[in-house]
């Protein structure tokens, strides 16, 4: 069974830091790109970082430059998601999603295929 699994998330005060973590298992996800996506309470799902198959491109959204920083550990078949100065508005349900197109430096929303069940972090001011 195909399957990533989050964990990490927790109750922070703003300015703090938490780091999420995202293992794969049935595949080997070492060979796909990778994203995190995050999703606020009666928002819609947002975009926060990507990562390509082999760790030596990464894409931010700008709500997560400069702030979080996207990893890869192949491995381990995990991907981190390092979220600094958090702030209440981070407060949302993580998830990360492999793409299926082998090797590909980049994500394509249209392409993502496997997800996690997500991992809650919230902020407080």
């Amino acid at each position: 069974q195909v399957q990533l699994v989050e964990s990490g998330g927790g109750l922070v005060q703003a300015g703090a830091s938490l780091k999420l973590s995202c293992t794969g298992s049935g595949r080997i996800f070492s060979s796909y790109a990778m994203a995190w996506y995050r999703q606020a309470p009666g928002k819609e799902r947002e975009f926060v970082a990507a990562i390509s198959w082999g760790g030596g491109h990464t894409y931010y959204a700008d709500a997560a430059k400069g702030r979080f920083t996207i990893s890869r550990d192949n491995d381990k078949n995990t991907v981190y998601l390092q979220m600094d100065r958090l702030k209440p508005e981070d407060t949302a349900n993580y998830y990360c999603a492999s793409d299926k197109r082998l090797y590909s430096d980049y994500v394509d929303q249209k392409f993502l295929e496997v997800w996690g069940q997500g991992t809650l972090v919230t902020v407080s001011s």
